[in-house]
């Protein structure tokens, strides 16, 4: 018996449980399909309604996403502006639970839970339950920097519910003042938690990446409670949601102590809150190593110049030829409709029993960690360019669609 099978034998293997699971708007989950273990569906369920965000939060999110994605024209200003954009109320998400192994170094939505973990993979959203979209990913940096300066509605901020001053201790223990809604106690510790570190080794790690010394057995930083913003911007500071509540931690007055007596003042310049600069997981967005891939219509994928490791050329291949459906003209078809569709959104419109045109190739920009992981590249890929004779390449990063299209624009007023 091989190791692997020992180990399963044994239990020692961790169990994967894969789930597709829907959402109504008060983040309320309800499983269709999953493991028929009672207690792990309740486990997935109950994670679920405790991480994805409901009512306006939600809203808030949705709304944000489709205007940085280019499918709102109009500029928006005003909370009453952002109010008229209809929010989906329907959304599935895909995932896995796993049960006797610890969370992994990875860039993929990792829940905790008892005993493991829940991966999230993908997620959908619909507006009338039948026709789901997947969320269109941001693409060319400066026209998503665009939108946000363009809509000054992505400055309005939701009203102030509480400031609250945590002293955490090393040891575990936990004093707010003032303390938060009773509702809220429990949420408010956990972010305490979260950014302070919930280790010793993050407590350690996290305090010495805002500058300080040693390690300290306190730390003292004060949390701002708000109602959520009417569209939450990729350049706000907010740390966390919960229970349709954002967490703000505040660089002012943030400080530590080594021996319980006396307190030391972080460096508001080593703080990640900080003026200026943008918040880091959007400066990942923009630093991001990418590689160009071209995949036709026919099967074929050209990488050109890529840095591909050694021996993954053919896994990648048939990686990026199922997730496009390249060779197979029915799945190409739709795919490359579903592409065109989610990048130019309102801008087109498909009578019924109409097709769009299909393109001959993409071009793919790859994340280049992506190409060492065996999970499907469609979770990572940005669709670039498309080409319809094989030789005029259209810009996806354009927000007017390219001529081929121009049939299926609605007419203007």
């Amino acid at each position: 018996m091989g190791d692997a099978k020992r180990r399963k034998a044994l239990g020692l293997m961790p169990a994967v449980h894969p789930f597709e699971a829907q959402l109504d708007v008060g983040a309320h989950a309800t499983l269709l399909s999953g493991p028929d273990d009672a207690r792990l569906r309740s486990m997935i369920t109950a994670t679920l309604e405790a991480t994805q965000l409901s009512g306006d939060a939600w809203a808030s999110e949705y709304r944000a996403h489709h205007v940085l994605a280019g499918h709102v024209p109009a500029r928006l200003a005003t909370a009453e502006d952002v109010h008229a954009i209809p929010v989906a109320p329907h959304r599935r998400v895909t995932g896995e639970l796993v049960v006797g192994s610890s969370a992994p170094e990875t860039d993929d939505v990792l829940l905790p839970v008892e005993g493991g973990f829940v991966r999230l993979r993908t997620q959908q959203h619909s507006h009338d339950g039948v026709t789901w979209v997947s969320p269109t990913p941001p693409r060319d940096p400066q026209a998503f920097l665009r939108r946000v300066q363009d809509n000054p509605a992505f400055e309005l901020q939701g009203d102030v519910i509480a400031q609250i001053h945590a002293e955490h201790w090393l040891e575990g223990r936990i004093d707010l003042d003032p303390e938060p809604p009773d509702d809220l106690l429990d949420a408010t510790e956990e972010i305490v938690r979260e950014w302070h570190g919930s280790t010793p080794e993050d407590w350690a790690a996290i305090h010495r990446d805002l500058g300080g010394e040693g390690v300290p057995v306190a730390r003292r930083t004060v949390f701002e409670l708000r109602r959520p913003a009417p569209l939450q911007s990729p350049l706000s500071r907010v740390f966390a949601i919960r229970q349709g509540v954002e967490f703000f931690a505040l660089a002012t007055g943030a400080s530590y102590t080594l021996d319980g007596e006396e307190w030391i003042t972080y460096d508001p310049a080593d703080s990640p809150l900080s003026a200026g600069g943008l918040p880091p997981e959007l400066a990942d967005l923009f630093d991001m190593d990418t590689v160009s891939v071209t995949v036709h219509a026919d099967g074929r994928v050209e990488w050109g110049d890529a840095a591909v490791p050694e021996g993954r050329v053919d896994a990648l291949t048939d990686n990026l030829r199922d997730a496009t459906g390249a060779g197979d003209p029915e799945h190409w078809a739709a795919w490359t409709a579903a592409v065109l569709g989610e990048t130019y959104g309102d801008e087109l419109r498909v009578p019924e029993g109409a097709a769009l045109p299909v393109p001959v190739a993409v071009k793919l920009d790859i994340p280049t960690d992506a190409l060492e992981d065996d999970d499907s590249l469609s979770q990572t890929f940005m669709e670039s360019e498309v080409t319809f004779d094989g030789a005029a390449w259209r810009d996806l990063y354009d927000e007017e669609p390219p001529p081929e299209l121009a049939a299926f624009r609605p007419p203007t007023n």
